[in-house]
């Protein structure tokens, strides 16, 4: 379909290091990166947490996904 485009996702990172929740900051303009990138980051995606402290403890992070075909 040759779909490319920046999304930029606001993450929910956990003091576990999991993504607790994904928004779509961004779009790229295709719905179907857009879902992709929120679904991975749900899905496998892994952290560092921010601590304070030396306690973990749940944080929002910005994060630029890009989508590029290649040759």
């Amino acid at each position: 379909m040759r779909e490319e485009g920046l999304v930029t996702l606001r993450v929910l990172v956990g003091a576990n290091g999991a993504a607790k929740d994904v928004q779509i900051k961004t779009s790229s303009g295709y719905a179907r990166l857009d879902n992709a990138a929120r679904d991975a980051a749900l899905r496998s995606w892994r952290f560092t947490p921010s601590k304070r402290g030396g306690v973990p403890f749940d944080d929002w992070y910005d994060i630029p996904v890009r989508f590029k075909l290649t040759d």
